[in-house]
């Protein structure tokens, strides 16, 4: 069992799917009344911010320049099949933040560290950036408790960009797990 500290102890059991939330710094808007004032592991309050983030009108949208969404999107999949820190189950990046669900093998705070290090380095390169926090270096984990939990999650992550109005079907947004399964599907029902 996994056992790391935030603002509040974590404890993520092994085996275990593992929902995360990431966003690049200085995206979240300014705070509203109406939103509610919720630590960073209420989920009603995660809500909210992610409502917030899929309809940007401040802070940075870094993620929807091709060049730096595809350093996201190679990273995570590095991540999987060379480095072998985690399974990959959804993950989606969208203009200013980044949904994963993954089942680590090794400490989620080094996969963090580890992803967020790598991705932060080569984008602030490309952006001519120096000296400058990419990603908020907080993010929102939720262990994934069942499999009926783990399916809403995934319609929840690969139905974001639906959601946000930037496509009509998931399966549209180039950076997202939807996308690859469908290029997957259409290479292998193409004829020989």
């Amino acid at each position: 069992m996994l056992f790391y500290r935030r603002r509040l102890p974590h404890w993520i059991p092994d085996p275990a799917a593992v929902f995360v939330t990431w966003r690049l710094a200085g995206s979240l808007p300014p705070a509203r009344r109406d939103v509610r004032r919720a630590d960073q592991t209420d989920p009603a309050g995660f809500l909210q911010r992610d409502q917030r983030l899929d309809r940007p009108d401040s802070g940075p949208v870094w993620l929807q320049d091709p060049r730096i969404a595809g350093v996201v999107s190679q990273a995570l999949r590095y991540g999987e099949t060379a480095r072998q820190l985690y399974g990959l189950v959804a993950w989606v990046i969208m203009p200013n933040h980044v949904h994963v669900i993954l089942e680590p093998r090794i400490a989620l705070p080094d996969i963090l560290r580890w992803l967020k290090g790598r991705t932060s380095r080569v984008a602030n390169r490309i952006l001519g950036r120096t000296g400058k926090p990419f990603w908020q270096d907080e993010s929102f984990d939720h262990w994934v408790r069942s499999g009926q939990e783990l399916q809403q999650l995934i319609r929840y992550v690969e139905g974001n960009p639906v959601r946000a109005r930037l496509v009509e079907a998931e399966e549209q947004w180039p950076w997202s797990s939807a996308r690859l399964r469908a290029d997957d599907e259409t290479r292998s029902s193409a004829p020989p």
